[in-house]
């Protein structure tokens, strides 16, 4: 299996959690010019932003780390992208996190950051 099919099977994974959690997928691996958004799902009153990281390795430290500042703020103006076109609702950036392709080892962050 090559890094994309290990992102799709992670970004699968993150999706299962979203679901038995009671979310509503709305769009998967949403592009703009600003960015990419792995998942986006909607909580009954709220728009959640998801980033999905798998990371089987912590040689460059763990899955986490690796969602830098500049990252976020591509997420965050592709979510106000989203926005415009859609209803504009309240909304959150959660990130899930993979350490393995495992569904019983997901750590799900919820509000992970703020724009």
């Amino acid at each position: 299996m090559d890094k994309q099919q290990h992102g799709q099977s992670a970004e699968r994974i993150a999706e299962q959690v979203l679901v038995q959690a009671g979310l509503q997928i709305y769009a998967r691996n949403f592009r703009s010019r600003y960015g990419e958004i792995d998942l986006i799902a909607r909580d009954p009153r709220t728009w959640v932003f998801c980033e999905v990281r798998l990371r089987r390795s912590r040689r460059w430290g763990g899955a986490a780390e690796s969602i830098t500042r500049f990252k976020q703020q591509r997420i965050v103006a592709t979510a106000v992208y989203f926005l415009k076109t859609h209803s504009e609702a309240p909304c959150r950036f959660d990130v899930l996190l993979l350490e393995a392709l495992d569904i019983d080892h997901v750590e799900w962050i919820k509000d992970a950051f703020r724009p």
